[in-house]
C-alpha cells in the first residue's frame, strides 16, 4: 500500500505540475509584426539629425487580454464560423460596455494608427483642458500637413468647436491647436503615451499628437479598442464622434463653413455611434466605428487595411460589424478582454510600471511582475506532498523493520 501511495502522488505532482505550467504564447516565428510595424515606405520616420529612432517596445511576457490575444491568426470562438472577407492586417471585434473581445485577428500586431491616434489625444484634451475655452488661430495651426479642418490666423474659436472638427474631419491643425494648449508638441506627445501606458495599452507609442508618422510610431487593434473603448465613456466623446455637421467659425473676413463628419458609417449603418477614420503612406488605411443594436454595443477596429481591389474600408467594415453581433446574439464563447481603467485618472508622463489595470488579464493567471504566481504555488503543493509521501513510506519501513 505505500508503494501505491507513492505511485499516487508522484502522478499528481506530474499532472498538477502539466496543468499549472503556463500557457505559451503563440509561436513567435508567425506573428510578423509582434514588435515593430513594416518597414516605412518613406523618410517620414527618419529622425531628426543628432537623434537616433527609439527602440520596439517591450513585449509583454503574458499578452494582454488573455491567452488566446497572443494568436496571430483569426481568433475565434470554437465553432464559429468564419469572418467576412476583409483587407485588413489586423482587427478586433469587441462589447463596449463588457470589454469581451468578441473575435479577432492578430490583435496585438503592431501597426501604424495613423488618425486614430486622435483618440488618444481627445483623451488627454479631455483630462487636462475646457472645452468652453477660446483660442486664436495661427498660421502654424493652419499651415499643418495632412487633413486640415479650416482654421485661420486671429480666427477664434472654442475647445469644443475644435474637439468636434478633431474628430469628425481628423483636423491636424486642430491637434496642433490642442498641442499648443497642452505645452507643446513634446509635452503632449509625453502625456499621450503616459497616458497610453497608465491604461494599459502597452503596443501603443506615438510621435505626433495628430498621428502622422514618425520615429517608433505604432499602436495595435487591441490597444485603439481599449482607447475608443475609455473615450466612449465620456459624453463629450461620444457626442463628438457622433456628430454628422457643425458650423465652424471663419476667418480674415472669410465666412464660417460646415465640417461633415468623415465616417460613411455614421451615415448609413443601422444603429451607428460613429467612429475614426485614418491613413497615411505608411500606415495604410485605419479604421474604428461603433453600433448599437438593442442593448448591445459593439466596436470594429481595423488597421494596416487595403482597398484590393477598390472596395471601400468602411464597405469593408460593415459586415464585420453584422458578424460581431451576430456572434454577440449566439452567445459564443469570448476570446479575450479589454483591459478596464479608471477614466479619471491623471498619469505621470514618466509612469514606467506595468499598470494594474493590464496586469489582471495577463494569461495563465499570471501579472508580468516577478511574484508568486498560480503554477508556481501549484508546483510547490504537488512537490510537497511528494516529499511528505516519501517520508511517510520511510517511516512505515522503519516501523515494520
Amino acid at each position: 500500500m505505500p508503494r501505491r501511495l507513492l505511485r499516487l502522488l508522484v502522478a499528481l505532482f506530474v499532472l498538477i505540475c502539466t496543468v499549472a505550467a503556463p500557457t505559451a504564447a503563440a509561436d513567435p516565428a508567425g506573428c510578423d509584426f509582434r514588435t515593430a510595424p513594416p518597414p516605412p515606405v518613406d523618410s517620414s520616420e527618419n529622425p531628426a539629425p543628432g537623434q537616433t529612432a527609439p527602440a520596439p517596445l517591450p513585449v509583454p511576457s503574458q499578452p494582454v487580454g488573455g491567452s488566446r490575444m497572443a494568436e496571430c491568426g483569426p481568433v475565434l470562438p470554437p465553432k464559429a464560423t468564419a469572418p467576412p472577407d476583409n483587407q485588413f492586417e489586423s482587427w478586433v471585434l469587441a462589447d463596449l460596455d463588457t470589454g469581451q473581445v468578441l473575435a479577432a485577428r492578430d490583435p496585438h500586431s503592431r501597426q501604424r494608427p495613423a488618425s486614430l491616434i486622435k483618440v488618444l489625444l481627445s483623451l488627454v484634451v479631455m483630462r487636462d483642458l475646457k472645452m468652453d475655452t477660446v483660442v486664436t488661430g495661427t498660421w502654424d495651426d493652419a499651415n499643418q500637413d495632412g487633413t486640415r479642418v479650416g482654421i485661420g490666423p486671429g480666427g477664434q474659436y472654442s475647445n469644443d468647436q475644435l474637439f468636434h472638427a478633431l474628430l469628425m474631419h481628423s483636423g491636424n491643425d486642430c491637434a496642433f491647436a490642442f498641442a499648443t494648449q497642452l505645452g507643446g508638441v513634446a509635452q503632449t506627445v509625453a502625456k499621450m503615451n503616459a497616458l497610453a501606458h497608465s491604461v494599459g495599452a502597452l503596443d501603443t507609442r506615438t510621435a505626433t499628437p495628430a498621428g502622422l508618422d514618425g520615429p517608433g510610431m505604432v499602436s495595435s487593434a487591441y490597444d485603439l479598442a481599449v482607447l475608443f473603448r475609455l473615450a466612449m465613456q465620456d459624453k463629450r466623446f461620444a457626442a463628438a464622434v457622433s456628430t454628422e455637421q457643425i458650423q465652424f467659425p471663419g476667418w480674415g473676413g472669410k465666412p464660417g463653413f460646415q465640417v461633415n463628419n468623415d465616417n460613411p458609417l455614421l451615415y448609413n449603418y443601422d444603429g451607428d455611434l460613429g467612429g475614426k477614420t485614418g491613413y497615411t503612406d505608411d500606415a495604410l488605411h485605419t479604421y474604428i466605428n461603433a453600433a448599437q443594436r438593442g442593448s448591445t454595443r459593439l466596436v470594429f477596429v481595423g488597421t494596416r487595411g487595403t482597398m484590393s481591389p477598390v472596395t471601400q474600408m468602411y464597405k469593408q467594415s460593415a459586415p464585420m460589424m453584422d458578424y460581431g453581433f451576430n456572434l454577440k446574439a449566439s452567445g459564443a464563447q469570448p476570446v479575450g478582454q479589454l483591459v478596464d481603467a479608471d477614466p479619471t485618472a491623471s498619469p505621470s508622463a514618466t509612469t514606467t510600471a506595468v499598470p494594474p489595470a493590464a496586469q489582471h488579464v495577463l494569461a495563465s493567471g499570471q501579472s508580468s511582475d516577478s511574484g508568486f504566481s498560480l503554477p508556481t504555488a501549484l508546483a510547490v503543493v504537488a512537490l510537497i506532498l511528494v516529499v511528505g509521501g516519501v517520508v511517510y513510506v520511510g517511516m512505515r519501513r522503519r516501523r515494520a523493520s
